[in-house]
C-alpha cells in the first residue's frame, strides 16, 4: 500500500472579502468583481491521506460512489461527536468524489481502474470563518488529482468552482474567493468581472508576491459563531433589490481595487484604513444583532489599542494589523488575552501550484 498526503490551507481575507462582493452567491452582479485574498497559516491545516491499493471494499470511483472507509483516530470522543456530528468531514469527502467523478466523465477525462481511503485530521478552528470546509476539500481534490494522475487535464482555474461544487451539493452558503485562496496559495488579487466569468467560466486570479504584506495577527474566539447564519438576510435584500444594501455593496467592490495598490506601494497606513472601512461596511448592512456581540467585541478590542481589524470571512475570527509595530502588537496580545481572545501570529503559505499545474493555467 502506498500512501500520499496532501494538505490545504485554512485562509483569511485582507480587503474586500465581504459576503456581497462574493460573485456566486450574489449571481446577478455586474460590478462587484473583485476581491484580495490570502491563504495563511500552515500550522491551521487540513490533511488528506490517500491510500492506493486497498481491497475491492475501499471506495472505487470509477464505477460509482459506494463508500468512503473512514478512519476515525483513537482519541474519538462524545466531544467530537457533539461538535461535528456523527458525520463530521466525511460528507465533504464523499461530495467532492462524486463532483470530481462527474466533471471527468463530463469533459471525458478516463480514469484508471483502482481502490482507496481518504482520511483527514484538522486543527483548524471550527465556526471561525477560515473555511475549514473548502479546506478538506480542496486536500481532497488534490489527491484524487495524483492518485489518478489527471492534474495537468483539470484546469487550476477550474478546481475552485469543483470546490464550490461539492460544498452546494451539501447546502453549504459559499463563493469563489476562499476556494481561490486555498488553491492557489500564496497572496492572491481576484477579478471576479461578469464579462470574464461569462466568457471564461472564471475569474481572472493573479499571484502576487507575498512579501509586499506586512505582519498581520489571527484573532479567534474559543466558543465561535457559525458563520453561516449572518449570509442569509443581506442576500435576501440583495435580490430584492434594497438600494442600501447595493449600495454599500459599490463601495464593498472598491475596496480591493485601493487595496491591491496599497500593497503594491506599500502603502500600509492606507491598507489599515481599508481593512476598518471593510468591517464598518459589513455592520451597516448586516447590523449589530447579524454579526454578533461576542464578534463585535473581537473586532473593538482589536481597535481599542489602534490596530487595524476586520473578519477573516463571515466571523468567528478577525485578522488584525499593527501599523505602529511590535509595541503595538504587545498591547493586541495583552487586550485579547485579557478578552478572553486567542492571537496568533500569522505564517503565509506560498503558492502552493507545483509545476504541472502551471503549465495548465491558461494565459
Amino acid at each position: 500500500m502506498s500512501t500520499s498526503e496532501e494538505q490545504s490551507p485554512s485562509r483569511l481575507a485582507i480587503s474586500g472579502r465581504l459576503f456581497v462582493s462574493n460573485p456566486p452567491r450574489i449571481s446577478s452582479s455586474d460590478r462587484i468583481h473583485s476581491t484580495i485574498s490570502s491563504s495563511l497559516i500552515p500550522s491551521i491545516t487540513w490533511f488528506v491521506l490517500l491510500h492506493r491499493d486497498l481491497p475491492e471494499h475501499a471506495m472505487h470511483i470509477h464505477t460509482r460512489i459506494v463508500n468512503i472507509v473512514y478512519v476515525f483516530s483513537d482519541t474519538l470522543t462524545v466531544n467530537r461527536v457533539e461538535s461535528e456530528g456523527y458525520y463530521g468531514g466525511v460528507r465533504l469527502l464523499m461530495s467532492i468524489c462524486k463532483v470530481f467523478k462527474k466533471f471527468c466523465s463530463e469533459k471525458g477525462i478516463h480514469l484508471k481502474e483502482g481502490n482507496f481511503t481518504l482520511s483527514y485530521e484538522t486543527n483548524i478552528p471550527r465556526q471561525t470563518g477560515l473555511s475549514g470546509s473548502s479546506a478538506i476539500i480542496c486536500a481532497a481534490l488534490n489527491c484524487l488529482l495524483d492518485f489518478y494522475q489527471v492534474r495537468h487535464l483539470v484546469s487550476v482555474e477550474i478546481r475552485p468552482q469543483l470546490i464550490l461544487n461539492a460544498e452546494n451539493e451539501l447546502g453549504i452558503v459559499a463563493g469563489l474567493q476562499d476556494r481561490v485562496a486555498q488553491v492557489y496559495g500564496g497572496l492572491v488579487y481576484m477579478d471576479f468581472s461578469k464579462e470574464h466569468m461569462d466568457k471564461y467560466g472564471h475569474g481572472k486570479y493573479l499571484p502576487m508576491d507575498v512579501s509586499l504584506l506586512p505582519p498581520f495577527h489571527l484573532i479567534y474566539a474559543e466558543n465561535p459563531s457559525d458563520s453561516g447564519k449572518v449570509h442569509s438576510t443581506v442576500r435576501k435584500r440583495w435580490l430584492e433589490g434594497d438600494k442600501i444594501i447595493r449600495s454599500a455593496m459599490e463601495e464593498v467592490a472598491e475596496i480591493p481595487l485601493r487595496g491591491r495598490v496599497a500593497l503594491m506601494e506599500k502603502n500600509y497606513e492606507e491598507l489599515a484604513r481599508l481593512i476598518n472601512y471593510n468591517f464598518d461596511l459589513r455592520r451597516r448592512m448586516f447590523g449589530d444583532e447579524a454579526l454578533g456581540s461576542l464578534n463585535i467585541r473581537m473586532i473593538e478590542t482589536a481597535r481599542s489599542v489602534g490596530a487595524a481589524a476586520k473578519f477573516t470571512g463571515s466571523g468567528g475570527a478577525a485578522v488584525a494589523f499593527c501599523p505602529e509595530g511590535p509595541a503595538q502588537v504587545d498591547l493586541l496580545e495583552s487586550a485579547c488575552r485579557k478578552a478572553g481572545f486567542v492571537v496568533l501570529s500569522v505564517t503565509v503559505v506560498p503558492s502552493v501550484l507545483h509545476e504541472v499545474d502551471l503549465q495548465s493555467l491558461s494565459n
